[in-house]
């Protein structure tokens, strides 16, 4: 099985992590903020001490060759990527494990585990890369309704089928990762382009079931704007969309399962939008006074129509804590690509908005100046971040990120009640003051989507407890202030208090009566999104 090459603690596969020096630098960082030398650190788990309940059901003769019980295939199944999932993990909890991990090979296999579900009353967990930071994969089966659970591994379905190179667009299986879809598309010339922080361990069906953000930090934001057809089985029979560029029939059949976190079906298959791979590219750093000054600026080249491929801006402290500043100033990553033109006229003139606000450019001027410097610090600080929290957890270090989105209009009153409600709750929770930094993953002409991070020193037995006090403090004030629970990170099981806040409650009687004509005897990851 390939997830036996998977940690079933900590990210990734068995044997990476952070470095020695990556591992130092941020211990440092947190000395500094919390004024301790020592931390009360915890061996992480290991795979022999884990009492794993026996299976409640075996797979049936005709499936048996593509399922496996065995020990490690259940533990990197059991938990996703958040921070209760490591607390959880870090004391030998796995009690949640699902009993059978299915891996089929294709469509027919997948239809097959759905019956067998049906007529065992078995809980299904639909699997990509298991990267969900908000409960999106753990079997739980309260209530009793279920008497086992399965999780349906999609890693096996991971292919690129079929390419259109006129139309720019592919079909392809949702169990590909990041990396090997990438690959299978670069003899045509053609990518993606989606790269969410997660793109090594996670998978097309993960990115279009959590609606998942991407690279590019405006325009094409989310996976939802390059899908064109997706096909789905279901409890009841598959679904498949029509292939079109734009339709103007009725709601969207696509945007019934685009975010849907596998309750309502199983993607298997789904055309997407390709991009020609870049060819011209222009980036680099520009330095503001503050945080709301270079907001000001991201919303002049927002507004302006320029399209950024890069946008993000890191509030002081978030500069320093990656890396990437001293803490003095807020810090722009700034890029512009094509595969087709130059985009040296659209970098100038977002310079120019830039200095409109009192921005102070770094060189730019070099052919990786996108690369180089603050702008290349900080990319390579995000795409190692999620190796951190398996080494933080066991030393008792609340460290946790939640993101929104919210209007230019409301922005400046909002992210100041965010982030004091949250200082407080830390605070509270912890005894003492911890840390609350802000950045910008995407922008839009009406509002840009400020992503949170969050520092604490806990105390093991009670991290969930604390944990929980501060992400409640936090989500409530989002919600006051008019923002969303998530912009990209999906529901899950942590977010749905917020999210049944949010969402109309009209549209959730019309969400629970889908899932009751896809999915009626609510088999699939029940507890997500709705109730089964």
């Amino acid at each position: 099985m390939t997830a036996k090459h998977r940690k079933f603690f900590g990210w990734g596969l068995e044997g990476e992590g952070l470095t020695a020096a990556e591992d130092a630098f941020g211990l440092e960082r947190y000395r500094k903020l919390f004024g301790v030398t020592r931390f009360d650190e915890r061996p992480p788990p290991r795979l022999p001490d884990l009492a794993l309940r026996p299976p409640r059901l075996s797979p049936p003769p005709a499936l048996a060759a593509f399922c496996s019980s065995e020990a490690h295939d259940r533990a990197v199944h059991a938990y996703g990527k958040s921070f209760p999932d490591y607390v959880r993990g870090l004391a030998g909890d796995y009690a949640n494990a699902p009993d059978v991990v299915a891996y089929p090979r294709n469509e027919a296999e997948v239809a097959a585990v759905l019956d067998w579900a049906g007529s065992a009353r078995a809980a299904i967990v639909p699997f990509g890369g298991g990267s969900s930071v908000v409960g999106g994969v753990e079997a739980r089966l309260d209530g009793g309704r279920y008497k086992a659970a399965l999780t349906l591994d999609l890693g096996r379905m991971d292919r690129v089928r079929e390419v259109d190179r006129a139309s720019r667009a592919a079909r392809i299986e949702g169990g590909v990762f990041g990396p090997a879809l990438e690959a299978q598309l670069k003899p045509h010339e053609l990518t993606l382009r989606h790269f969410p922080q997660s793109f090594e361990y996670s998978t097309l069906g993960g990115w279009i079931a959590t609606r998942s953000g991407g690279h590019f930090a405006t325009l094409l934001t989310h996976i939802d704007d390059l899908v064109e057809s997706l096909r789905v089985v279901t409890p009841r029979g598959v679904v498949e969309t029509r292939r079109l560029p734009g339709s103007g029939a009725g709601p969207s059949p696509d945007r019934l399962f685009i975010g849907s976190e596998g309750t309502l079906g199983v993607i298997t298959e789904a055309w997407m939008r390709l991009q020609d791979r870049p060819r011209f590219r222009a980036g680099g750093a520009v330095g503001f006074k503050d945080l709301f000054t270079a907001a000001q600026a991201v919303r002049m080249i927002a507004q302006a129509g320029l399209y950024p491929a890069n946008c993000r801006i890191l509030d002081p402290q978030e500069a320093y804590n990656t890396g990437a500043g001293d803490g003095r100033v807020a810090i722009m990553v700034l890029a512009f690509e094509s595969g087709d033109h130059p985009v040296d006229a659209w970098m100038k003139r977002a310079l120019e908005c830039c200095a409109d606000h009192g921005g102070t450019p770094e060189d730019t001027s070099g052919a990786e100046a996108h690369r180089d410097g603050a702008a290349g610090v900080w990319r390579n600080a995000f795409i190692r971040m999620p190796y951190a929290r398996e080494r933080m957890v066991p030393r008792a270090i609340i460290s946790d990120t939640f993101e929104t989105a919210i209007t230019w209009d409301r922005f400046e009153v909002f992210h100041d009640k965010v982030k004091s409600a949250t200082e407080q709750a830390i605070r509270a929770a912890t005894g003492r003051p911890g840390q609350v930094t802000c950045r910008f993953t995407h922008v839009y002409p009406d509002g840009p989507a400020p992503y949170f991070s969050f520092h604490g020193l806990g105390r093991h037995g009670h991290l969930i407890e604390q944990w929980q006090a501060i992400k409640t403090a936090a989500s409530d004030a989002l919600i006051a202030g008019g923002g969303t629970i998530t912009h990209h990170h999906a529901i899950g099981r942590d977010h749905r208090p917020w999210y049944d806040r949010q969402r109309p409650d009209l549209f959730a009687a019309a969400l629970k009566a889908a899932k009751v004509a896809l999915d009626p005897q609510g088999l699939l990851n029940p507890g997500v999104l709705i109730d089964p």
